[in-house]
């Protein structure tokens, strides 16, 4: 039913019987029947073997009006199977969405790929729609759906809220006790707009009644918009001439929007919009959430497809500006449908963008006054294989309705209500900063939060125990520096996920500048190991350089710091060649450190004494200890500024 936007009316039935079974489906299919189309197409083809390729298409083309995906798709198969790339895009929509309906995503996929393969604009989008819609079925779905209790054996859709407690729908249940004429293409009773209350404590509906005296007429009234003041309404109407469906050239009869003023429970003061025309169909209407601009579907020339999307402003005085395509982004060669505008974001059905299977929910975000940002598939369980429309959604309550002919349902078409849960948008990352000697908690540390781009997005502190909690943006990535004045900082790389569990339990440990340095007759030095050189050699060996990185790591986490180098020997061997080997290897050292990046202007000296500045009383020609004499062997390196 959601799928109307043309009305056929049939002249012909009195001399149907005299005609060919061909000849019969031929004409039920120019009007529209297509449940008689089928049924004589399917007679015609059994009795005479009539399976012309034009033949062939009308009955895969009429099952697909009709919701029977599975017969559709053995039809299209034997369509595509013919025509292959020089299948028109429009058909070849429907073969996609006829093979998805059936849950053959692999086969659909492939076609898609061969079909659009000199097209790689196409291909990029629909490549970037699969992947959001592959990573959004891997998250844990926002969405909680419940059939409503008001959904009949017959089409039922279309739910909008009503002021605080009452929704409209749009329905064929019961119409036929108003009047008897049925309409073709499905064989349903006409729709008509109902009303109905909703508790707000349960959520149930009930109630349910027609909607406004004299809204109802014995054709479609459905799809209707209210302006915010619940003053004025936007309809969708089928043309009438004296009561009776008016028809075009081809013997149809397309839809108009109306609009009107609600006084006791009428419509008055009717008026069609000016851009309404007889040779084509505009149809839901909907007014965005601040009520300026109205937004419509319609199959006017000059379109993207089938029927594409558009949008018109509304002047202060109640004027309407000449409507505007949304545009390629929206608009496909398939069919875009059932707009809802709220929140910067456009909602709307589609067969043409990438889904799960017949009409899918999409939204799009508005980037500028006339451009949209590539459509996103909604996902399970707001979409099926089946078709999915009517989608309008309230962020103040965070719920909203659907509606579906998914299977499992009460009927043709049924209205869903759903809630959405509030999507987690951070994740807490926690720990405590540690002292790295003391194991003890360093409380007021600095937490700088930097992206990828580099910038500082937030600054935290630990509290007074050391404690730290950030919150970071769900399945990104971000650097967290650690620091504290005289102490050192460190990077810390957090990849998040969904945010459904915090990251807890992080220890980071920092260093404080005391216990990295070490106080010998007030002076201060940097805290190494004796630094070992080869006998007689000034090379740095992988024993020298473990210490040295200590020497680096100071120098690094303290910026400020500038040392001179000092190399002593002990007394054994010649003063003159004592001294030229430890100033060699005072000199290697600093190479050593200016190569790793040290700025030279942060080593002030590096000299070597030889064996002039003995710490222990071991000169030439005194026995001292090995250990003594090691002790004499060193390096030191000496603060001078901080």
């Amino acid at each position: 039913m959601k799928k109307i936007i043309q009305t056929a009316i049939f002249l012909f039935s009195i001399s149907l019987f005299s005609q060919s079974s061909l000849d019969k489906a031929t004409k039920y299919y120019k009007t529209m029947q297509y449940k008689k189309a089928v049924e004589m197409y399917e007679k015609a083809i059994e009795d005479k073997g009539a399976n012309s390729q034009e033949t062939v298409f009308r009955i895969a083309n009429s099952y697909f009006y009709i919701n029977d995906y599975i017969n559709a798709k053995k039809w299209f198969d034997k369509v595509y199977e013919a025509e292959q790339g020089s299948m028109a895009e429009v058909n070849f929509i429907k073969y996609i969405e006829s093979l998805k309906s059936n849950r053959d995503y692999d086969t659909a996929n492939n076609l898609l790929k061969e079909y659009y393969k000199n097209n790689p604009v196409k291909l990029k989008m629909l490549a970037y729609q699969k992947k959001e819609l592959d990573s959004l079925n891997k998250k844990k779905t926002l969405y909680t759906i419940t059939n409503l209790s008001i959904n009949t054996p017959m089409s039922d859709f279309g739910a909008v809220k009503y002021g605080p407690n009452k929704i409209i729908f749009y329905s064929s249940r019961d119409t036929s006790k108003f009047n008897n004429k049925i309409y073709s293409w499905n064989e349903q009773p006409y729709l008509n707009t109902y009303i109905a209350e909703k508790n707000i404590g349960t959520g149930n509906v009930d109630n349910v009644k027609l909607f406004l005296n004299n809204l109802n007429s014995d054709y479609h009234d459905a799809t209707v918009a209210f302006s915010n003041d619940l003053e004025k309404v936007y309809f969708t109407s089928n043309y009438l001439k004296r009561r009776k469906i008016k028809t075009n050239k081809s013997g149809l009869s397309n839809m108009e929007i109306l609009r009107g003023s609600i006084v006791d429970n009428k419509i008055v003061d009717i008026e069609t919009l000016k851009f309404n025309d007889e040779n084509y169909s505009c149809a839901h209407p909907s007014l965005c959430d601040k009520g300026k601009y109205l937004f419509f579907v319609s199959d006017m020339p000059g379109g993207y497809g089938c029927t594409d999307i558009y949008y018109a402003e509304i002047f202060e005085d109640g004027s309407i500006n000449t409507p505007i395509n949304a545009g390629p982004s929206v608009n496909t060669a398939g069919r875009e449908m059932f707009p809802y505008f709220v929140n910067n974001t456009l909602y709307f059905s589609s067969d043409g963008h990438y889904g799960i299977g017949g009409l899918d929910i999409f939204e799009s975000k508005l980037e500028s006054k006339n451009s949209f940002s590539t459509p996103t598939n909604l996902g399970s369980p707001i979409n099926s294989n089946m078709d999915d429309f009517s989608f309008t959604y309230y962020k103040e309550t965070g719920d909203g309705y659907f509606s579906s002919n998914r299977t499992m349902g009460k009927g043709d078409d049924d209205i869903y209500s759903f809630v959405k849960t509030k999507e987690v948008i951070f994740q807490n990352y926690s720990g405590n900063v540690l002292d790295e000697a003391t194991k003890k908690p360093i409380p007021y540390a600095n937490i700088k939060v930097i992206d990828n781009f580099g910038d500082t997005v937030q600054n935290v502190k630990s509290d007074s125990l050391g404690y730290y909690n950030v919150q970071l943006p769900c399945n990104s990535e971000h650097n967290l520096n650690f620091s504290k004045p005289n102490y050192s900082s460190k990077n810390v790389q957090v990849k998040t996920d969904d945010g459904a569990k915090d990251i807890k339990n992080n220890i980071v440990y920092l260093n404080s500048f005391e216990s990295l340095v070490v106080k010998e007759d007030n002076v201060e030095k940097i805290k190494v190991n004796p630094i070992y050189f080869d006998l007689d050699k000034f090379a740095i060996t992988p024993q020298a350089e473990s210490e040295l990185e200590k020497v680096y790591y100071v120098m690094t986490e303290f910026p400020k710091v500038v040392i001179k180098i000092e190399s002593h020997t002990d007394s054994r061997g010649s003063d003159s060649h004592n001294l030229k080997l430890s100033d060699n290897r005072a000199k290697a050292t600093q190479t050593y450190l200016i190569a790793r990046g040290i700025s030279p202007e942060r080593i002030e000296s590096a000299i070597g004494y030889g064996e002039t500045r003995l710490k222990e009383n071991c000169p030439n020609g005194v026995k001292c200890t090995e250990e003594r004499h090691s002790i004499n062997r060193r390096s030191d390196f000496i603060i001078v500024s901080k």
